[in-house]
Parts: structure tokens; sequence; C-alpha cells
């Protein structure tokens, strides 16, 4: 196929307002169920919906934000693993940390997700 013809044809893909999206993002409330952090990774937190594990989102707070963060899920660290997840050096959450989370839209599990907001039940 010659180039020409390619740029014609995308040419007639890209939308009027010439803004191409591969892929979006949505925003919903999940419950905190654990966190994980290790030196010299990214922290992460589990996440679950209506008791069913949705995945994980990465904690991309400021300093001021993400300490209240540790000091709030240590007052609830304690909870047995939830049956068949076994994540190694996860610090498992009793309930009643609510999150606000962005992730891909359309799937059923969190992809790319990113913790957002937190606060207690």
């Amino acid at each position: 196929m010659k180039l020409r013809d390619r740029r014609e044809i995308l040419q007639a893909m890209i939308p009027a307002d010439g803004r191409i999206l591969f892929s979006e993002a949505t925003r919903d409330r999940r419950c905190l169920i654990g966190v994980q952090r290790e030196a010299g990774k990214p922290a992460m937190v589990l996440m679950a919906d209506k008791g069913r594990y949705m995945g994980s989102a990465f904690v991309t707070f400021k300093a001021d934000k993400r300490q209240a963060l540790w000091d709030r899920v240590q007052g609830k660290v304690g909870a047995p693993p939830p049956k068949g997840l076994k994540k190694e050096k996860a610090e498992w959450l009793r309930p009643g940390v609510l999150g606000r989370v962005r992730f891909l839209k359309g799937e059923e599990q969190l992809r790319h997700a990113m913790l957002k907001d937190f606060w207690e039940d």
C-alpha cells in the first residue's frame, strides 16, 4: 500500500475535532482490602467491589496525603487474607476504608489503575 493511501485512510478515521482516543478512563468507588509496600517499588492498594477482588491501584499521592493514607491504614491492618487470594508481602485491611480509583473503561478487572482519593466509611 502506498504511503499516500495510508495517509488518506488515517485522515478519514480521525474525528472532526482532530483527537483520537484509544482508551477512556472511568472513576469509581471501591473498598481497600490490602496494601503492598516494598522499598524501591511503587506502593499499591488492593481493591474490591462488593467483596470481590477487582485488582490493584498505584498510590500516586504527594507525601502528606500518602502519609495520611498510611496512618489510616495502620489502624485497619490485621484482617485475614480473602479466600483464594494469596498476595505475598501484602497487609490485609479490615473493612472501612473506601477509595476513588481511576481505571480503563470497559474492563472487568482494574487495569492501569490509580487511587485518586480515600475516606473512611
